[in-house]
């Protein structure tokens, strides 16, 4: 990132167990996307490294799920996207279009991999419609793990059981030690707070298993 005397180095990146890449990992509370990339501007250690935890199995989830790379490939892929979100950053024009800008970087990313291997690459009109269906469908699961991280405690919890880690209402409740009939009230009232939230970004929030 030009101007920064201090910015930590780009090549320290840790990808996540591929064995369970995905995006919807937990809410996600702290700074906005626009928040980080400010502070990586700075030179920030904590904001760069906070922003590679954020995007981490986004990046992996596109490598492994939409272009079917093995673990090894994928590891690649997160290496390099990494490394030139840290090198191009200061070429993002909008602080809040890092995710669809870390997005077509791993896109480019794992086509270049497969070109470069001389493997069958999606050029094929059906193949690579499915790769930008699965990178479509991240890109909503990251943005209703968004607007989660928005609510209150309570209801990232609760929502983050029933729906992330498919928890019933019997053992929601034991854990918690609140009454089976209140958990599924909460479950109502927090999925219409998320719902308010997820408002004007055109994602629907995952329906009441009532």
């Amino acid at each position: 990132m030009p101007g920064s005397s201090s910015r930590p180095s780009p090549r320290c990146f840790v990808p996540p167990s591929l064995g369970s890449a995905g995006v919807a990992n937990g809410p996600d509370v702290g700074q906005s996307d626009a928040e980080l990339v400010a502070g990586c501007r700075r030179g920030d250690p904590v904001a760069w490294n906070a922003l590679v935890e954020r995007f981490s199995r986004y990046v992996s989830a596109i490598a492994t799920q939409a272009f079917r790379l093995s673990e090894h490939d994928a590891e690649d892929v997160f290496q390099d996207v990494f490394a030139k979100t840290f090198e191009r950053l200061g070429s993002l024009r909008s602080d809040d279009a890092i995710r669809p800008w870390i997005g077509q970087l791993t896109r480019n990313s794992c086509l270049d991999l497969l070109r470069s291997s001389s493997r069958v690459v999606l050029v094929e009109e059906p193949e690579e419609r499915a790769a930008n269906e699965v990178i479509a469908k991240l890109d909503e699961a990251m943005t209703v793990r968004a607007g989660l991280a928005e609510l209150g405690v309570e209801c990232q919890e609760v929502l983050d059981r029933f729906f992330c880690r498919d928890e019933s209402y019997r053992t929601i409740s034991a854990d918690l030690g609140i009454p089976a009939g209140t958990i599924a009230s909460r479950i109502s009232r927090c999925l219409g707070q998320l719902r308010s939230e997820l408002e004007g970004r055109n994602v629907t929030a995952p329906p009441s298993s009532e």
